[in-house]
């Protein structure tokens, strides 16, 4: 399984198509939070909402690098599709921490802010229900899925307005709606893990989701 990750994430580096949705993250960041000053509940929240639009691009990109021939040998090799949709998403999950390690330092270099441990989780915790959420839509909306990309792409973007507008229903409108208004890292960290647990529960459901269609696509 490590071996495989190595694999797919080497030809994402090489296939440098990470680039975009790379370049997309970074952006935001420096605009949601350059010359901030307010409280870092806030800006990591805005940060995560950054994730999510990158998270799903990054999923989709990564399970569209190769052709059908070729993910038929990579099955082959690996032993079952389930192995190497597994590992598609933990080299998913490795370009978001990459990404997350960049949301959580970025904020503290374009504003003026003081880090705290309760900060740092937070921050870690807001970026990881948005990247979960991303992956799991980009799973769902991924050509495992969908053949025509075309509806995938339409759907991709309903379920980014689902989440992101879905009041008291969304796992990710609720965290951001929270994070916003509040003042104290340390009292909206049980809260945030608490959705941080709902939405992994999310992505494995997504998973086991892909997983069948594919199964009953072979």
């Amino acid at each position: 399984m490590i071996a495989l990750v190595g694999y797919m994430f080497t030809v994402l580096l090489l296939s440098q198509r990470y680039l975009a949705p790379l370049l997309l993250f970074l952006g935001l960041v420096a605009v949601l939070t350059s010359s901030d000053t307010g409280p870092l509940t806030a800006t990591y929240a805005s940060v995560a909402g950054a994730m999510l639009p990158c998270s799903v691009w990054l999923t989709v990109t990564l399970i569209g690098l190769e052709d059908q021939a070729h993910r038929s040998i990579v099955v082959v090799s690996a032993g079952s599709h389930l192995r190497v949709l597994l590992a598609t998403v933990g080299t998913a999950a490795m370009w978001c921490l990459l990404l997350m390690a960049a949301g959580l330092v970025l904020p503290l270099m374009f504003g003026a802010h003081t880090l705290g441990l309760a900060d740092l989780a937070l921050g870690i915790a807001a970026q990881l229900i948005c990247a979960f959420t991303g992956m799991a839509i980009g799973l769902v909306c991924s050509r495992l899925v969908f053949r025509r990309q075309g509806y995938a792409l339409i759907l991709a973007l309903v379920l980014l307005a689902a989440v992101l507008l879905g009041k008291g229903v969304s796992p990710v409108n609720i965290m951001l709606t929270h994070l916003q208004s509040a003042s104290d890292s340390a009292d909206a960290l049980a809260p945030t893990a608490a959705l941080l647990a709902v939405t992994a529960g999310f992505l494995a459901a997504a998973v086991a989701m892909t997983q069948a269609i594919t199964r009953r696509k072979a």
